[in-house]
């Protein structure tokens, strides 16, 4: 690529190994700083909440993260990772700053809330007085970059030596560690050489590990996180769909996924029916690029992820409505064992969790609601204070006549039935995830419903008579 910024025949000045500023310690913030540091950096994260930068330089991750905590002291160990508070000290220290600060819906609309992001990229411009680059992280509506741009040389006392990029990341939760440390490519949105240069050094460990990287302009950059988002929702949200189909007909949705995932166009990653996904990323970024399409005059090019957003609501009352059907067709007084609040599992994240819309569901019908998370049932009682909550399976379980499996941990995965039938009052279970043995259970004497699959076991198993009956006589 040309350099933009640089007059002809002016030195471009590259860190062969630069000092790394993390603006941001929240999920994402926290894993780059860490792993950026395991992997030989020099690291400065910076956030304006004292309580996380302390629990954080004293060894606390302050979410749940497989493996983070270990990485965290690692890197405090080696020397590489320090946090503070002071925007100054991190303009006048780095030579590369990520900003990873969050991007939530605003409250008012579908659209992302830019708010924090603005402040974070202001105050640190207005401290930066060197040639410098700024690196957004976080997911934002298309244009944002090239508006960040204007907004952080103007606040800069450099001017135009300043110069922006972004650097979209990839994390899922639950595998936080090894997407950053092994991620499966890296795109750069630059608008100059110099700034590929220096985006190339500060990635360097990855690239030599042959990391595919995309290098590309600002737009793009910003475009493919969405993108990449939306495409996930809509293939969750589609086998989803067909499991609507399948209630309505008595088909049976597992049997469909299985069948549709032996076509290589198609692939089973992702095509698992169930309650639907939630969390902090998905559900947010569909509406908000689906918002900003439309300010753009081209929202009717992905229209169809209204309805991708609407059928993954769709999964969450429906499960209710299996609930109420076992419960014999009123929830009032029936006691029922939540199993997850988390949006998944390996993940305390509650956010837009349709584990707990569904029990909140549950509750305003008049439920005893009981939640049990291995993880996140401390913030669950934080937003959701009118649910009860138990600090075991055997506890929640004990005594309910449904038990509703909203989220697919472990340690629900491998429950036994039969220890299951010597605590509840009805062995009668809502499977949300596709996450139990079904025939086991209903061979010990449970009722069994999920979503998609038939009520009637029997209608499955005639179906495969007929099926091995036509196989026969052919």
């Amino acid at each position: 690529m040309n350099d933009s910024t640089i007059a002809p025949g002016t030195p471009l000045p590259i860190v062969e190994h630069p000092r790394l500023t993390v603006i941001g310690t929240g999920y994402l913030g926290a894993t780059h700083a860490i792993c950026m540091a395991i992997l030989g950096f020099d690291v400065l994260g910076v956030d304006v909440d004292a309580a996380k930068i302390a629990a954080l330089a004293a060894g606390k991750v302050p979410f749940f993260e497989p493996g983070l905590p270990e990485k965290l002291r690692e890197a405090l160990d080696s020397g590489r990772l320090r946090f503070g508070t002071d925007f100054r000290e991190a303009a006048e220290w780095g030579d590369v700053h990520f900003v990873c600060v969050g991007t939530p819906q605003s409250k008012d609309s579908d659209a992302a809330d830019l708010t924090y992001v603005e402040l974070a990229f202001t105050e640190l411009a207005s401290h930066i007085t060197g040639r410098a680059l700024i690196v957004g992280k976080s997911t934002v509506p298309i244009g944002t970059a090239a508006r960040l741009t204007t907004i952080v040389q103007t606040a800069s006392p450099a001017g135009t030596e300043v110069e922006l990029a972004w650097n979209p990341e990839f994390l899922r939760e639950g595998y936080a560690v090894q997407d950053t440390l092994h991620p499966d490519r890296l795109v750069f949105g630059v608008q100059s050489e110099w700034a590929e240069r220096q985006l190339s050094a500060a990635f360097r460990p990855m690239l030599d590990a042959k990391t595919p990287l995309i290098v590309t302009d600002l737009a793009t950059a910003e475009l493919v996180k969405v993108a990449a988002n939306s495409f996930l929702a809509t293939k969750i949200s589609y086998i989803n769909a067909m499991a609507e189909v399948c209630e309505a007909t008595g088909a049976d949705v597992n049997l469909l996924a299985s069948a549709l995932a032996y076509d290589s166009r198609i692939g089973s990653r992702f095509l698992k029916p169930g309650l639907g996904f939630g969390g902090g990323c998905l559900p947010k970024d569909i509406r908000a690029f689906a918002h900003r399409a439309e300010e753009l005059g081209v929202g009717q090019a992905v229209a169809f992820l209204r309805e991708v957003d609407g059928i993954n609501r769709r999964r969450r009352t429906r499960t209710v409505d299996l609930v109420r059907e076992l419960a014999g067709g009123s929830l009032t007084g029936i006691r029922v064992a939540a199993l997850g609040a988390a949006f998944k599992p390996n993940s305390d994240d509650i956010r837009d969790a349709p584990a707990l819309d569904v029990a909140s569901m549950l509750h305003a019908e008049g439920a005893i609601v009981t939640v049990y998370d291995p993880e996140a049932n401390d913030n669950a009682r934080r937003s959701f204070p009118e649910l009860r909550y138990a600090d075991s399976l055997a506890e929640v379980v004990l005594g309910a006549d449904v038990i509703v499996l909203l989220t697919e941990w472990q340690e629900f995965r491998e429950a036994d039935p039969d220890d299951l039938s010597t605590l509840v009052n009805q062995r009668k279970v809502v499977d949300g995830r596709h996450a139990l043995d079904a025939d086991d259970f209903r061979a010990k004497g449970w009722e069994y419903r999920a979503l998609g699959r038939p009520a009637d076991p029997r209608t499955v198993e005639l179906i495969s008579d007929v099926r091995d009956d036509v196989l026969l006589s052919a």
